[in-house]
């Protein structure tokens, strides 16, 4: 039996470049594994099947179920897989394609069949920055992956608000115009002080996406505004959100703001908070 911890990610940076022929977005980004993660449990069996703690997600379009058929289309190998959700699902944290990568390496292990590298992409533009995990820049759609050395470790809070949006990564790049197109300075500067081993700086992070999310789900800017109140980096849009992240010192710091901002309950709905750091690896596994 083999267990994985699959990590989420941040994107300490996102930039949209342009429009590409094939109808996505050229977008250059620095990605990070950071501590929050799923885990996934699998043993042999004689068919395939898989489970997860959240009954919603156990569906033929799950990705470790599309992992699973990526490495056998016929459908002839067997594994009991179960997934147990740590991080939220459509929260822009990359989970799903995290445990796309996790299942794929552990079931390349039990089956003993060799990953098509360059063919991982089609189960998502962030698979093959999970594939290996750490820190990294990624262009393209995202697929394609330059290793960065390991940031120095550093303390992110994350607040994920209850808001929901229909379809949101389309939607949100559906409302990115010219005027939102950057040249990939930002993404630039930081991997280059990630290279000279310098810390991570909020001045540093950027996100497209923050120009267009707010309109989109506006109690985002009570959120925003909140977490202002307690510190006083600005917080940033996690990939295609609505996760909001924000450096922090240390553990301790994130916790008392988390703390501080529950203790005030009036305001938009609820949201859950989580204090990660940054890891250097893409999963765990025991």
């Amino acid at each position: 039996m083999l267990t994985i911890k699959a990590f989420a990610k941040l994107n300490l940076t996102l930039e949209v470049l342009g429009d590409r022929p094939d109808g996505y977005h050229e977008i250059v980004s620095v990605m990070q594994t950071v501590s929050l993660a799923d885990t996934l449990t699998i043993e042999q069996a004689p068919e395939f099947r898989f489970s997860c703690s959240d009954r919603t997600l156990e569906t033929p379009d799950n990705l470790v179920v599309k992992a699973a058929r990526f490495l056998d289309p016929e459908g002839r190998r067997g594994a009991a897989v179960h997934l147990q959700k740590g991080i939220p699902a459509a929260s822009g944290l990359g989970g799903g394609s995290s445990d796309a990568a996790a299942a794929l390496f552990a079931l390349s292990k039990l089956w003993e069949v060799d990953v098509p590298k360059q063919g991982i992409a089609s189960l998502g533009s962030d698979v093959p920055f999970f594939w290996r995990g750490g820190t990294a820049v990624a262009s393209g759609r995202g697929e394609h992956i330059d290793p960065l050395p390991a940031a120095r470790a550093c303390w992110f809070l994350v607040l994920l608000p209850h808001l929901a949006l229909t379809d949101k990564t389309r939607t949100l790049y559906g409302r990115i115009k010219p005027e939102h197109w950057t040249q990939g300075r930002v993404t630039q500067q930081l991997a280059s002080r990630i290279r000279a081993g310098r810390p991570i700086r909020e001045s540093y992070l950027y996100n497209t996406f923050d120009s267009v999310g707010y309109e989109l789900l506006p109690d985002l800017h009570d959120w925003r505004r909140r977490l202002l109140e307690e510190i006083a980096n600005r917080p940033h849009l996690a990939g295609s959100g609505p996760s909001l992240f924000i450096p922090v010192a240390d553990e301790a710091e994130g916790r008392q703001v988390a703390t501080a901002i529950q203790a005030h309950p009036e305001g938009p709905d609820g949201a859950d908070f989580f204090v990660v750091r940054t890891v250097p690896d893409a999963r765990e596994v025991c």
